[in-house]
């Protein structure tokens, strides 16, 4: 990556002062969560948007379970948020076992209910294992999914990336053609899969630029907490979790608060050093729990807006 002399002088900044020191809060953060199964998880998940809503999100988004297993809970929290909170809602969909028609329903269920941003993805298989199987009359990847809803009205679309290539694609050139044509198809911005090292992101977003993509391109942060359950979610897109993470992790399997502290602490340094590449917007895998993604938001700079007006009064 080659960087402008900002760059460099915020580089410099970040090497030769407190990691953390007076940022700008110049940082949007954007946050996702799944549908909940029971009600103490849908208290759990509620507590959690409250406690992030003061740090003024782009958006929040609410994941869709393979085949539509969550079609319901996922529409129920999309529409709650909207109804009830002033943060933009977005809503997960996926080709996964669905004619065009289905899904394309669900999206004007959707616009009827206030929501105007989709994340559309082409999903996995519902069953673990197998490769992705398009339905005759579905639609066959993401990209058309894009082109199906921008037909159906003008929602703000955002789609996946993977910095270090999906596990279905046969080469990285292959898996930039797939992401350029989804935003070709009406896309707006591309939000990244996890990753645990600047330099993946960093390689990705400059691949990315020559391959013609000029898009808004996120990355999306997974602060860990649970190396076994990462190390699931990584096997399936592709993500690598570097051996030195595990190390850090081994003997706190007992030790739950060491276990958040010591993940804040890797996700917020990978989030210090993307800033000073020049990235300024965030979007958090939040697992429907606050506490790590606000500590790390708290260390970007961000404040509550209302502390922010408080302030100014």
């Amino acid at each position: 990556m080659t960087l402008s002399l900002n760059q460099m002088e915020e580089a410099r900044r970040a090497i030769d002062a407190p990691l953390f020191a007076d940022l700008a809060g110049d940082a949007a953060v954007s946050f996702e969560f799944f549908p909940p199964k029971t009600a103490k998880m849908e208290e759990t998940l509620w507590e959690a948007v409250q406690t992030l809503a003061p740090l003024a999100p782009r958006f929040v988004s609410v994941t869709y379970g393979a085949g539509g297993s969550t079609r319901e809970r996922t529409h129920a929290t999309v529409a709650r948020i909207a109804r009830e909170t002033s943060i933009p809602a977005a809503a997960h969909l996926t080709c996964v076992d669905a004619s065009r028609d289905e899904i394309l329903d669900v999206a004007r269920a959707y616009w009827e209910a206030g929501v105007r941003h989709i994340v559309a993805l082409r999903g996995d298989s519902p069953q673990a294992g197998t490769r992705f199987q398009a339905r005759p009359d579905g639609f066959a990847n993401a990209a058309s999914l894009v082109g199906g809803l921008k037909a159906v009205a003008p929602f703000e679309i955002s789609v996946a990336a993977y910095p270090e290539c999906h596990p279905d694609s046969p080469d990285v050139t292959a898996d930039l053609d797939n992401l350029k044509a989804k935003i070709d198809a009406g896309a707006n911005r591309a939000i990244t899969q996890f990753f645990f090292s600047p330099e993946a992101f960093f390689r990705f977003r400059d691949a990315a630029a020559a391959a013609g993509i000029s898009a808004e391109i996120v990355p999306g942060i997974l602060p860990v907490s649970n190396v076994a359950q990462t190390r699931k979610f990584a096997g399936m897109c592709g993500a690598s979790i570097p051996a030195w993470m595990d190390r850090l992790f081994e003997g706190l399997d007992d030790h739950p608060a060491a276990r958040q502290l010591v993940a804040a602490t890797i996700a917020a340094e990978m989030c210090r050093r993307l800033y000073a590449g020049d990235v300024r917007h965030f979007h958090f895998y939040t697992l429907n729990r606050a506490e790590l993604s606000y500590a790390i938001c708290h260390l970007l700079g961000k404040r509550p807006v209302e502390t922010l007006k408080e302030e100014a009064a």
